[in-house]
């Protein structure tokens, strides 16, 4: 179960909004007197509630219902999200402790404030790895056959196997680096794991320092024999050949560290000439970025640690003792291990009816002429859907354009190839890469040059802006005039994503929606000052308005004594001025819940602020990815899907899109998906007021349990077979 919080924040709504819902049936708050529901105490840092997320990640990794592969794999999930938040928000807050910026988030609490309260929680974290793999994971293996021995148990035929692989295969790479007078302290890269060795001359009293680099390329855990299940990590096999490395010397101490840099890109492109050209500089440098975290084996001694944190310009809360296995992200390694029976079944996704042309690819574009197609990943196959509607555009002659956008892909993307080869065609192919994606600028940039080197058009957003919406339109020349085909949706054109993110996308040929992209596009590529769309809700510009006028619609619809009802579907819940339209949407008698995955600043069930708002969160086997908005609308319910969350930067700093579902069918669809995110009883976890999250109660009854995931992948299964 997640911890409870140190949250220094009070819990006590402010006497003014009790009193506020207290009036809210004789008249309707108006949305510019938010600002009352917005004091501190009516706000969950945004810090905090992603390390309580993580810690429900690791919660899986405790879980015994899970395959034991499973568990390691959130174990090893846990620790990966772990690094990226050390990497971009634990710098960004240290980056303004360092600028002296004392401005409160909307909580109340200052960087400062923020970066104490956060090296509190993550040592805990930290502890709770160590422990979820040294008292539960690692024996758990151990029984199952796959145990990671520490060198000191093996046997003199494991010794002697893993010495031969040792000079063969590890050696070569290794290069000990020396620290002296004439070997300055060598650079110490991002999530790079290390040995600090103390040697010395024989005979002499005098210590020296090396450090050397485990390399990442031989694997971290290495068999201890060819035919063996077992393996034991590669620092060990390191360590117990340092001889090797300091002929003639005696190794006195080894002790692994593991060193985490700050890797967020700041760029300012408002003043970039060549943005292509800033981030790739920014990239190089992202090598040498400051030290945010250090993590000690509890060995190590202090004259060691004093060492690194001199070279390495640290101070002490910047160091973290680490029981057990540095770097657990690396057990994505292990859980990969061919064990049918420690693992899930695997899941196939299934070609949805309306695709499935028997021995007969469909004809996308007959079939979308005649009716709007939803498909949901991975319940629903990428390849049979987005990969081949693209795949179609690109070999049918009397298509004339394919235009997309580009935010996260794979290296070797179907997508990418077949817009690469409608180029070479002859068609007019338009891609907005957006090569400002975190930790995936390098591969865009990449995609980028090959795409123009093919001949098509290639831009890159606005200036200042992220494009993340999803998209794309394809321009048909037919018999009776030109025909837009679209998909709209809420993940990336990433196929290896798409079989474990959970996302929902649309086909069709309405014209409103062919219209708005034709304009959404020129509005990217071109000087189109268009602000507004028949259909779609686009941001930086009516995202935020489009979303706060439906809320406020909903609570006047409960004010007057109707219904009000909202159900959202997001990742993360963050922008203060939604959250205080919710809760004046709760006071006026709205009942609203929210699905949140990730952070979730607002505080739900707090007495006169948020009585009637309920907050949960699914986490398993997918990773639940799509955005939906639903508002009752006095009955004519409106569902609204995109790749927008309730954050600032979604709503203000993005070019992103929500779009509405039409056909009725497909608005029924969307009710009845999010009826099962809502009866959920084996996956969720509820949020309450005090910012603490708890599992929802397990059913006495096996057969009463409602598991998200499994509910739709059988429902999928038995669509596909009708």
């Amino acid at each position: 179960m997640v911890q409870p919080l140190d949250d220094p924040i009070a819990r006590v709504a402010p006497a003014a909004a009790a009193e506020a819902a207290e009036d809210a049936g004789d008249a309707a708050l108006p949305f510019d007197d938010l600002e009352t529901l917005q004091p501190p105490e009516n706000f969950i840092n945004r810090e905090m509630s992603w390390l309580e997320f993580n810690e429900r990640v690791l919660a899986e990794a405790f879980d015994a219902r899970n395959p034991l592969l499973e568990r390691v794999k959130f174990l090893a999930i846990c620790a990966n999200n772990l690094d990226e938040f050390y990497m971009v928000r634990v710098s960004g807050l240290q980056q303004q402790v360092d600028a002296g910026i004392n401005t409160p988030s909307p909580d109340g609490l200052t960087p400062k404030d923020q970066l104490e309260a956060i090296d509190s929680r993550s040592r805990r974290m930290h502890a709770d790895m160590a422990r979820c793999w040294v008292e539960v994971l690692e024996p758990a293996l151990g029984d199952a056959g796959l145990a990671v021995r520490d060198w000191d148990e093996l046997d003199d035929a494991a010794l002697d196997h893993l010495s031969a692989h040792f000079r063969e295969q590890i050696f070569p790479v290794l290069t000990p680096l020396a620290v002296d007078p004439s070997h300055p302290f060598p650079y110490i890269s991002n999530l790079s794991l290390n040995l600090a060795v103390v040697i010395r001359d024989p005979g002499e009293d005098a210590e020296r320092f090396a450090r050397v680099k485990v390399p990442r390329n031989v694997g971290r855990f290495v068999r201890v024999r060819p035919d063996s299940t077992e393996t034991v990590p590669v620092e060990q096999v390191c360590a117990a050949h340092l001889g090797m490395l300091f002929p003639g010397m005696d190794i006195l101490e080894c002790h692994p560290f593991r060193v985490t840099r700050d890797s967020d890109l700041d760029l300012e492109d408002e003043d970039a000439e060549d943005l292509l050209h800033e981030i790739e500089t920014g990239l190089r440098s992202r090598r040498f970025r400051s030290v945010v975290r250090i993590e000690i084996a509890p060995s190590m001694p202090e004259r060691i640690r004093d060492l690194l944190r001199r070279e390495l310009e640290v101070d002490a809360r910047e160091m973290i003792e680490v029981a057990g296995i540095l770097g657990p992200a690396d057990m994505f390694d292990l859980a990969t291990a061919e064990q049918p029976e420690l693992s899930l079944r695997k899941w196939s996704p299934r070609t949805p009816p309306v695709l499935d042309g028997g021995d007969e690819d469909v004809d996308f574009f007959k079939l979308l002429g005649e009716r709007d197609v939803l498909v949901h990943h991975p319940y629903e196959s990428f390849s049979a859907s987005v990969e081949e509607f693209i795949h179609q555009a690109v070999e049918d002659p009397d298509v004339l354009a394919i235009k997309q956008t580009l935010y996260r892909t794979t290296e070797n993307s179907k997508i990418m190839a077949s817009l690469i080869r409608a180029a070479e065609s002859g068609k007019q192919v338009v891609v907005v890469v957006e090569i400002k994606a975190r930790f995936d600028e390098e591969r865009n940039i990449q995609w980028a040059r090959r795409l123009e080197a093919s001949g098509a058009h290639v831009a890159y957003g606005l200036v200042g802006l992220k494009t993340h919406s999803k998209a794309v339109l394809v321009v048909r020349q037919e018999r009776d005039g030109i025909r837009r085909y679209v998909h709209l949706g809420t993940g990336n054109y990433n196929a290896s994503t798409a079989g474990l993110y959970e996302d929902l996308g649309l086909f069709s040929t309405r014209p409103e929606y062919g219209a708005d992209l034709t304009d959404l596009f020129n509005f990217l590529t071109g000087y189109s000052r268009q602000r507004e769309f028949r259909t779609l809700l686009v941001a930086p510009y009516s995202l935020r308005r489009g979303l706060m006028e439906r809320i406020e619609r909903e609570r006047d619809a409960a004010l007057s004594g109707a219904q009000g009802r909202i159900r959202i579907k997001v990742n993360s819940v963050v922008d203060p001025e939604l959250i205080a339209a919710l809760y004046q949407a709760s006071q006026a008698g709205v009942e609203i819940d929210l699905i949140v995955r990730g952070i979730c600043c607002l505080r739900p069930g707090v007495p006169g602020v948020s009585d009637r708002i309920r907050v949960r969160s699914i986490l398993g086997r997918f990773l639940e990815h799509s955005r939906i908005y639903h508002f009752h609308n006095g009955g004519d319910d409106e569902y609204w899907l995109g790749s927008a969350d309730m954050m600032q930067r979604n709503l203000d700093r993005r070019v992103e899109t929500l779009f509405p579902i039409l056909d009725p069918a497909l608005r029924e669809e969307m009710s009845t998906l999010l009826d099962l995110n809502l009866a959920d009883n084996r996956q969720a976890w509820t949020l309450h007021a005090d910012g603490t999250w708890t599992r929802v109660a397990a059913p006495a009854d096996a057969d009463d349990e409602v598991s998200l995931h499994l509910s739709l992948m059988d429902r999928a299964w038995k669509r596909s077979l009708s």
